[in-house]
């Protein structure tokens, strides 16, 4: 789960990490009594969405008083930034900058460490840095078990080549965000930019932290982090019945057993929708090993709730659940959606006991359900048949 800035901002506050006050408006007339409460002096009136790109798109004005602060959130307030409307802003306090840096703590998932990258220049994309100035960006391997302590913390500033004048006083900075990271099994920690004051002060000026959903039953407090109402209602259908659902933009609903075979699908559906009008993949859906009647129920309905969706393919390879209680688990969904099932529904088996699954569908005979021996014969066919709709 990604946090918008304003709620990085409280979490970094609760462990020490030296931020501006914000204060968060719904409206305009809000964020001009939010201007008010810091003083009624220079405020910055910034977007609140889950994406980067918000200065470049209009979402961050600085706002020189209350009437300014009105004006810059009437401004921003309803704006499409890369898809998300803006519906919050927070009003935060202004601050005289003598220079930006960029810290983040992240897993890596790749070296299966944790990686801290720092730079003396920040403010930018740091994908942007990346690729412009690769030099310009320490990156520093954190051993799990021993975290970022001062000492680490000391390494990483040295890494970036801090002043040495500023390497203690951001070193600190370093470990309470760690904290951060660690203590609300966080899988990224991000600031950018951290800057240095005219004052000599070190400010974390704007977060990104994203959550392990997977640490949800350790971590009461993240439900209320959650914005329901961004959620994708499919989305959260699907998670009240421990379902892995990704909704997409296409027109072929996706179910599988397995992260890994539903990853396939989506490439070879892809593939095959360049043949049949440009369909792609409509969502990703993994039902895992119990591809009960029950679950499959509950899968075919959020996919068939999507409107998008003009077909389904169902990709399954049989192995610690069969493919004949795959198959009893397909006819049984039917039966329990009854008209709610109303758009084709694509089959591949394969695996353990494919021979009496594929008997099990063809004896049910159901009218939506068709039958392909391969997956890439079912794509296609899954393809089409959106394609034709």
């Amino acid at each position: 789960m990604d946090l918008y800035e304003y709620q990085a901002r409280d979490l970094f506050e609760s462990y020490d990490v030296p931020v501006l006050a914000g204060i968060i408006a719904d409206t305009p007339d809000e964020a001009r009594q939010a201007a008010e409460r810091l003083g009624g002096g220079v405020v910055v009136v910034k977007a609140q969405v889950k994406t980067g790109g918000r200065g470049k798109a209009g979402g961050v004005k600085v706002a020189k008083n209350p009437d300014e602060a009105h004006a810059a959130a009437e401004a921003i307030l309803g704006l499409d930034i890369k898809g998300h409307e803006v519906k919050r802003v927070m009003v935060a306090e202004g601050a005289r900058i003598a220079q930006e840096f960029y810290f983040s703590v992240l897993l890596d998932r790749a070296n299966r460490s944790l990686l801290s990258l720092c730079s003396v220049e920040g403010g930018m994309e740091i994908e942007q840095l990346a690729v412009e100035k690769p030099e310009a960006l320490a990156r520093v391997e954190i051993d799990p078990i021993k975290g970022i302590d001062a000492e680490k913390a000391l390494e990483i500033a040295k890494a970036a080549n801090f002043p040495e004048e500023l390497q203690q006083k951001v070193a600190d900075v370093f470990v309470k965000l760690y904290k951060v990271y660690e203590s609300e099994d966080a899988t990224l920690v991000e600031v950018n930019p951290l800057v240095l004051t005219e004052e000599g002060n070190i400010i974390a000026l704007d977060g990104k932290v994203s959550l392990d959903a997977n640490a949800e039953f350790r971590q009461a407090g993240h439900a209320a982090l959650e914005d329901k109402a961004a959620t994708d209602p499919l989305e959260a259908k699907a998670k009240e019945h421990d379902l892995n659902y990704v909704k997409l933009d296409g027109e072929v609903g996706i179910i599988g057993n397995g992260a890994g075979l539903v990853m396939s699908t989506l490439d070879v559906v892809a593939y095959a929708g360049e043949n049949h009008g440009g369909v792609k993949p409509a969502n990703f859906l993994d039902i895992g090993g119990g591809a009960s009647a029950e679950v499959m129920a509950q899968g075919l309905d959020i996919i068939l709730g999507d409107p998008q969706v003009k077909s389904v393919f169902v990709n399954v390879f049989g192995g610690i659940t069969a493919c004949d209680a795959v198959a009893n688990g397909i006819v049984g969904a039917l039966e329990k959606l009854g008209d709610k099932a109303n758009k084709p529904l694509v089959v591949r088996l394969d695996g353990n006991n494919v021979e009496e699954g594929r008997r099990i569908l063809n004896e049910a005979n159901h009218p939506l359900v068709i039958q392909m021996p391969t997956m890439d014969e079912g794509a296609d066919k899954a393809a089409e048949l959106a394609n034709a709709r």
